[in-house]
């Protein structure tokens, strides 16, 4: 769990830096993107070899395939950290762009946090993790406060988030859960699931990449405008619609993931 809270805190504070420096200092560019990046992969680099370097069992290491029961990955220890690392780093801007309206980003991490917590204890526990057919991953179900923390600290600040929002998440919080629900899909060796289940982010962050692509290749846009929720608004959705209607996307994306601990 320490790993998790030095994650979380690490990567706040790359965005609470970028944060002060927008609303302080008045520098509407914040932090510039490479230190932003930098920072993130040292941190993700460095938890990544951390667990690497004090896995236990090869289960530890091993990758999971969803819904087949034999299928476990090994890549080696580069292999390991570079995927690891882009778990940590990716998902954690991934919530980054998806904090574009109110609620959007929490109401999906709350989600998918407390899915992981579930997953935690069950890889934590033997008795349950033999059953599921899970890895034992020693210690994992301590992860599950960790996650029911970050699921009751977000619902509290949901309350207040949603629109028309009253406190708004920032860089700050946006970096940093992305970042821990990162690692906990990292360790608990659930990464595929966890991005079916944060399906909403990988969509937001795959619709920015296809928008700079085909831009930078054709001189067209794809999107009337990304990430992909102000595509909607621009459509003439409006902001309390798309914001629920991804929350629907997230709960089913969710019940998605959960289910791979009995279709196997």
């Amino acid at each position: 769990m320490w790993l998790a809270l030095a994650v979380l805190v690490g990567c706040g504070m790359v965005g609470f830096y970028d944060d002060y420096l927008k609303l302080v200092v008045r520098n509407a560019r914040g932090l510039a993107a490479r230190w932003k990046y930098f920072w993130q992969s040292l941190i993700g680099l460095g938890a990544a070899w951390l667990l690497w370097r004090h896995a236990a069992t090869p289960a530890e290491t091993a990758y999971l395939v969803p819904f087949f029961k034999h299928v476990k990955l090994q890549f080696g220890a580069v292999g390991f950290i570079v995927l690891s690392y882009l778990m940590i780093v990716g998902m954690s801007n991934a919530v980054n762009l998806t904090d574009g309206l109110d609620g959007l980003a929490i109401m999906p991490a709350v989600l998918v946090a407390g899915a992981l917590g579930l997953f935690a204890y069950a890889s934590g526990n033997v008795v349950f993790a033999e059953y599921l057919q899970l890895p034992v991953i020693k210690g994992a179900g301590e992860l599950l406060i960790f996650c029911g923390a970050l699921s009751g600290a977000g619902l509290g600040f949901l309350w207040f988030n949603a629109y028309p929002a009253q406190v708004f998440m920032g860089d700050i919080g946006a970096l940093a859960l992305g970042a821990a629900l990162g690692l906990i899909a990292v360790i608990v060796r659930q990464e595929i699931v966890a991005l079916v289940m944060g399906g909403v982010f990988v969509l937001e962050t795959a619709s920015v990449i296809l928008q700079v692509a085909s831009f930078k290749l054709t001189g067209k846009r794809i999107f009337r405008m990304a990430p992909i929720h102000h595509h909607f608004e621009l459509k003439g959705w409006a902001e309390p619609k798309v914001i629920v209607r991804f929350w629907i996307l997230s709960i089913l994306l969710v019940l998605a993931g959960l289910a791979t601990l009995k279709l196997r």
